[in-house]
């Protein structure tokens, strides 16, 4: 885990998230309960997925620094809309899900050492003619509220005069991937894994595809309050202690080579060269 000069020095003079982790006993761990294989909730109720690991072990990291092994640990669900006032306002005090880090929210929250990379494409059905995103125009495309795919689209309409239907949705209701099955759009716009996650969730996998060069890189990463040094050090050092050790290759394997539970989907998303070269060298670089 982490070094002992370093773990005596918070146990000694915490301040800031530390501070609030030691008084109140308790670290609070944000998820969001539908974006599997990231974070979602199983059967039972409980989160899972392969950034909650991640922010479980690194919750185990702050135990040891802290040097509370009886530290509680508080689950936060949260939505796409509300994912930052929850930090900004002391209710998680780390958010790990499917956020992309672009310079733009850094002004909202700090945030880790990337935990994985995605490229923006398309859902589609296989024989809706859609190969790729200069087939949009006159097109309904629909994502999620206050996505970067949702701006991104925007930008096509302005820079490219695609006159693209943009159709919006939030957590809660009627979700991107159940209007594209229900036949009210012809694509739906997102990160590939979680796109490659919906197909998992249709009635018939076989008719959807993921098609189209990425429009953008999006580097995921946990997230938290603005202005905390020592907090984010060690989360830092904690993602990347497990790139550099192994276990985020196993991770990966497990919640994106491997059949997960509800149901026993297997994803079978294939690690691309840009997180190889993560897990060599782990930076919270975003891309734009």
């Amino acid at each position: 885990m982490l070094v002992s000069s370093t773990t005596a020095t918070l146990a000694q003079e915490p301040s800031g998230t530390l501070r609030k982790i030691a008084d109140s006993a308790t670290i609070a761990l944000g998820y969001h309960e539908s974006t599997p294989p990231f974070t979602y909730v199983g059967e039972d109720g409980k989160p899972m997925g392969y950034s909650f690991d991640i922010a479980m072990k690194v919750a185990e990291a702050i135990k040891q620094a802290l040097k509370m092994p009886s530290l509680q640990i508080k689950l936060v669900p949260f939505t796409t809309q509300n994912r930052f006032p929850t930090v900004q306002n002391g209710t998680s005090d780390l958010t790990c899900g499917a956020t992309t880090h672009t310079t733009e929210r850094e002004a909202l929250v700090a945030f880790s050492n990337t935990i994985f990379i995605a490229g923006s494409r398309l859902m589609t059905r296989k024989d809706s003619g859609i190969k790729d995103f200069s087939d949009l125009t006159g097109k309904n495309v629909v994502t999620f509220a206050a996505s970067t795919s949702e701006k991104m689209l925007r930008k096509m309409n302005a820079e490219q005069n695609r006159r693209i239907n943009i159709v919006t949705t939030f957590d809660r209701g009627e979700t991107p991937f159940s209007v594209l099955q229900n036949g009210h759009a012809d694509a739906y716009m997102m990160d590939d894994a979680l796109l490659y996650a919906a197909i998992q969730q249709t009635w018939r996998p076989a008719e959807w595809t993921v098609v189209g060069k990425p429009q953008s890189f999006e580097a995921y990463g946990c997230f938290m309050r603005k202005d905390d040094p020592a907090f984010k050090k060690l989360v830092d050092t904690e993602i990347a202690r497990i790139q550099r050790s192994g276990e985020g290759e196993a991770l990966y394997r497990k919640w994106l080579l491997s059949p997960i539970p509800p149901k026993g989907a297997n994803f079978n998303f294939p690690m691309s060269e840009a997180m190889v070269q993560l897990f060599r060298n782990p930076n919270d670089k975003p891309f734009d």
